[in-house]
């Protein structure tokens, strides 16, 4: 289903949700019959081929409830616990607006000015850069930010990430990954565990001289010839059908449209008014968002992933270039560039004021050309820009 515009985003969404649900299963059942194809082999080694694939097919008929339950049964537990699977491995932690009143009022403002219901708010300890969305419904919803962005960023380049998370919950991208992530990791699993099984067994497979000469002495040459040619075609059968599965659960993210990011940027910009602060958070961000542990899955859900596929083809992200120029030609937007000084994920060092009040140097070069005459914080001087009038009025 092709998405044009917002709303048939939205509706494209959730059609791909069912069909990356029916996937799941589809899969599954895939790496059933695969699996029953090498016991078969395991078991008797001297069947013909159409032998193999019928005693396959019962096996998987036999085995079909129980694989089914156990795709539901993961289901369940990436419902109630994929938000505690994610803090695990990021280190996310609840906050509350005693212990974050910036973040949680900037959050709470935009989620007020549309009716939007108020996600919880997650930090992880990081120098990284980034940002995410997860959740399955309205109770579950959470941005989670890292320390670093809260650093080095402003508040209206805060607002804009926020803004940018809320568009990807409105727009159900968050729930449509969550289940990409659900199908990737079950698949994945049941295929390194055929695999591990496979060369387990590998050395008796190997040895086909042993089960090969196991046959009755009364049988044929041709017919020992023809059994040991069935077990290893069936068995490299097997092995397609488990790396195929997992390579459709690993692509199964090129399902989802890297168009995505560029609406989250444009819904941020309707909710905060100000295409420039997004720009420069973006260029802020840009290859800064490596989060240490974690996941690929948990990378694409973030503002930026700096982990980029070959030639761009299996990039989950468009680039910020790309991006950046959607924001200058579509919501009249200004590019400062690149941050002047690179950041390294290590210590930087913090804003410095002139004695007016007015930052003069920022962790990545100045924060505006000239100091702030009337004083006040890092939020209060004048952009690198200026202020010039966009489509929303001046920014």
């Amino acid at each position: 289903m092709a998405a044009y515009g917002l709303y048939t985003h939205i509706a494209s969404n959730k059609f791909r949700s069912v069909v990356l649900l029916a996937g799941l299963f589809v899969l599954v059942y895939v790496m059933v019959y695969a699996g029953a194809l090498i016991a078969e082999v395991v078991i008797d080694a001297g069947q013909s081929t159409n032998d193999y694939l019928m005693a396959a097919a019962h096996d998987l008929v036999a085995a079909f409830p129980y694989a089914t339950g156990a795709a539901l049964l993961w289901i369940v537990i990436a419902y109630f616990f994929h938000q505690s699977i994610v803090d695990a491995v990021t280190g996310g932690e609840d906050v509350t607006r005693q212990q974050q009143p910036r973040l949680y009022n900037l959050l709470e403002n935009l989620c007020i000015s549309r009716g939007i219901p108020m996600p919880k708010l997650k930090v992880i300890d990081s120098d990284a850069l980034n940002a995410f969305a997860t959740g399955l419904n309205h109770r579950q919803y959470a941005v989670t930010v890292t320390s670093a962005l809260l650093k080095y960023l402003n508040d209206q380049e805060i607002e804009a990430v926020l803004g940018h998370e809320l568009t990807h919950i409105r727009n159900g991208d968050v729930q449509m990954m969550v289940i990409a992530v659900i199908i990737a990791g079950v698949v994945g699993f049941f295929a390194e565990l055929f695999f591990r099984s496979f060369f387990n067994f590998s050395w008796r497979f190997g040895g086909g001289s042993s089960w090969s000469s196991s046959s009755s002495s009364s049988s044929s040459e041709s017919d020992r010839k023809s059994s040991g040619a069935g077990a290893v075609i069936v068995m490299i059968v097997a092995i397609a059908l488990i790396a195929l599965a997992w390579l459709l659960s690993q692509l199964v993210r090129l399902a989802l449209s890297r168009s995505r990011e560029l609406l989250a940027d444009a819904g941020s910009v309707e909710l905060t008014k100000d295409p420039d602060a997004m720009i420069s958070a973006l260029r802020k961000i840009e290859n800064r968002g490596e989060l240490p542990g974690a996941t690929s899955a948990v990378m694409e859900l973030c503002v930026d992933n700096p982990r980029e596929g070959f030639a761009d083809l299996f990039a989950t992200h468009p680039s910020v270039d790309a991006r950046v120029r959607a924001l200058v030609e579509y919501a009249g937007g200004h590019d400062p560039g690149p941050p002047l000084l690179p950041y390294d994920g290590g210590e930087q060092q913090e804003p410095t004021f002139d004695t007016a009040g007015g930052p003069v140097q920022g962790p990545w070069g100045p924060w505006s050309n000239a100091g702030n005459p009337k004083g006040g914080s890092q939020n209060d001087a004048p952009r690198p820009w200026g202020n010039s009038e966009g489509p929303w009025g001046p920014h």
